[in-house]
């Protein structure tokens, strides 16, 4: 009766099959700012505002600050996801074209990487995805509005550990844990688990600018690299991705355990704040080298 009382929590919840929340996604974006010149962060300014949704992003982030819009623009590609203008397009007929889009697909499978053990591909375009959204960036063809929140949220997607997972456990999504430590969400999904880490969605403003810089003093910066190396960085970790101990009928999450999954979350936010920043950076020195020509 209890194993029955338990999956039914479980399979009541919202689908959380996302990486980071939309805090962890806030915050990569802030990290990122820092690293960029004042003249790569006009430039994104402009990218940004001729992107159809921009009215939407100001309104949310209570801002006209470029930093606070190109923190909310990252959340973009998971907001599509509830979003009637957009459809799956590995089920559903496409929607109405959107003016200053390309297209209006959810691309689902953009967001992560299955990998077998001897690091085949299995399924998903994560990887793939992020190089030809750079290289988009990096020529100024004409949509690079969209290509924009697009390689932000991606870069933040390729540091959680299980978007560069097991295709036969779906990346956590159908491992149920138990997790004492929320109130909110006691039962969940591994996956749901490690996308809340960050803390709360609605994270912004000066809060978010404080545990951004929280973090920045509290993780050192990693190399650059490469987009294989992340996702291949991601992959490896996934052996202290997964709670060991099991209660009395599902995995979970113990005290030594949630401190160890919250400092690996912080050092991958980090590293994909650093690494996105610099990527940007060089991508847009590209252009203005190419363009002055």
């Amino acid at each position: 009766m209890r194993r029955f009382f338990l999956i039914l929590c479980f399979t009541c919840l919202p689908s959380l099959a996302h990486a980071w929340n939309a805090a962890g996604h806030r915050l990569t974006a802030a990290i990122a700012w820092q690293q960029l010149s004042p003249p790569s962060r006009q430039r994104i300014g402009e990218m940004l505002a001729r992107h159809p949704d921009y009215a939407r992003w100001t309104e949310r982030a209570g801002s006209s600050e470029v930093r606070d819009i190109f923190a909310e623009a990252a959340t973009w590609p998971d907001d599509i996801r509830h979003d009637p203008r957009f459809y799956d397009e590995r089920r559903d007929p496409p929607t109405a074209s959107i003016p200053g889009l390309p297209d209006s697909a959810r691309h689902k499978a953009w967001h992560y990487v299955d990998l077998a053990d001897d690091g085949k591909r299995q399924a998903g375009e994560l990887d793939l995805q992020i190089e030809r959204l750079a290289q988009l960036i990096g020529s100024g063809e004409t949509d690079v509005a969209w290509a924009l929140p697009w390689l932000l949220h991606l870069v933040a997607d390729i540091h959680q550990p299980l978007h560069a997972g097991k295709h036969e456990d779906e990346g956590g999504n159908s491992i149920e844990i138990e997790n004492p430590f929320s109130k909110g969400q006691p039962f969940s999904s591994l996956h749901a688990y490690w996308d809340n880490l960050p803390g709360p969605s609605r994270l912004r403003g000066q809060p978010l600018a404080k545990q951004a810089s929280e973090l920045l003093a509290r993780y050192p910066a990693p190399r650059q690299g490469n987009v294989r190396l992340w996702r291949d960085e991601s992959h490896r970790l996934l052996a202290a991705v997964y709670p060991p101990q099991a209660g009395s009928l599902l995995p979970t999450i113990t005290e030594e355990f949630q401190l160890q999954a919250s400092e690996l979350a912080g050092q991958r936010i980090v590293d994909a704040g650093y690494r996105l920043g610099r990527l940007l950076e060089n991508l847009l020195a590209r252009r203005v080298s190419r363009e002055t020509r």
